[in-house]
């Protein structure tokens, strides 16, 4: 479970469910935060002597790098462990692993999974001091990159989405990402929300994540008169399944370039997690561009990662 039995938020596993009052909170903190998660010593002694273990099963760049700075700015000591270069690969099991570390006196950890699910057992074996926070799972959640998306969004359009147009484009259905956006989406109370892609990167219509959302395989079609686009990182693996016939054939009917984005709305902001694969789904002139909001993206992970962790250790 997330939340303790008075409804506190003891981990964050997913924002499926989350209610909608706990998503603002914490993007409100998050706001308050965007200047001390630049630097600084001003929240040092916040969470001073308490300590964070970025516990990646899988690699890792941006999200760990954004726990890192987040935990430090609150004054948290910081232990990266790697497990596959750890005692794991001699066969100790990813509960074993944790509760080694919990030993060594770690208050939180941040998990990165392959398998969908994994963090909600570890979370389920963890001692009741500790706290576990989703840094992304298999294809099931993402739930600081929502938050984080969540917030650029309010910073640009405000705090009222039911105005709001979004597409989702790409490989929906493989994209921890996308159902983490998608659900925090809905709970915002989105206007519409729309998904792009082939019929193969989709979900199927029967999936709950499904529900209200409007779907289509034409990407000049989907981006009409949006005010947001999200754009998802193809994963090259696709090509090799058969979903995708080539890279050059995926940008020519589903990668964003200025031709696509000027049937948007005049104002309207692109978004993307990283790591992009420029030409792949997105164009240099679009990722680097005035609509651009990728680094302010990246900027934002570590103020929404500092809300996270204070919510969940400062009580």
């Amino acid at each position: 479970m997330q939340c303790d039995n008075e409804g506190r938020l003891r981990h964050l596993l997913t924002l499926e469910g989350l209610p909608r009052g706990a998503l603002e909170a914490l993007l409100d903190r998050a706001q308050a935060l965007t200047e001390a998660a630049r630097g600084g010593t001003s929240l040092r002694g916040r969470l001073a002597g308490r300590t964070a273990c970025t516990l990646f099963f899988e690699p890792s760049t941006r999200t760990r790098g954004s726990f890192q700075l987040a935990a430090q700015r609150l004054g948290m000591d910081v232990v990266n462990v790697d497990v596959s270069t750890s005692s794991a690969k001699k066969g100790e099991t990813d509960l074993d692993t944790l509760r080694t570390l919990e030993a060594m006196g770690v208050d939180a950890f941040i998990v990165r999974h392959g398998h969908s699910g994994a963090v909600d057992d570890l979370a389920a074996g963890a001692a009741a001091g500790t706290v576990l926070v989703n840094g992304g799972d298999g294809t099931r959640a993402h739930p600081t990159q929502g938050l984080l998306d969540m917030l650029t969004l309010r910073q640009a359009k405000g705090q009222d989405f039911s105005g709001l147009k979004v597409v989702v484009v790409g490989d929906v259905r493989h994209s921890r990402v996308a159902r983490s956006d998608i659900h925090a989406l809905k709970a915002l109370g989105i206007g519409e929300l729309r998904v792009c892609g082939p019929a193969g990167l989709l979900p199927d219509r029967a999936d709950p994540l499904l529900a209200g959302v409007v779907s289509t395989a034409s990407l000049d079609e989907a981006v009409e008169g949006v005010d947001a686009v999200f754009m998802l990182r193809l994963q090259r693996e696709r090509m090799e399944e058969g979903l995708v016939p080539s890279l050059d054939g995926y940008f020519a009917a589903y990668g964003l370039d200025e031709r696509r984005l000027a049937r948007a709305r005049p104002d309207a902001v692109v978004l993307h997690p990283g790591p992009m694969n420029r030409g792949v789904e997105i164009s240099p002139e679009v990722a680097d561009g005035p609509r651009s909001l990728i680094l302010r993206q990246v900027a934002n992970g570590v103020a929404v990662r500092m809300a996270v962790l204070e919510q969940l250790l400062a009580g």
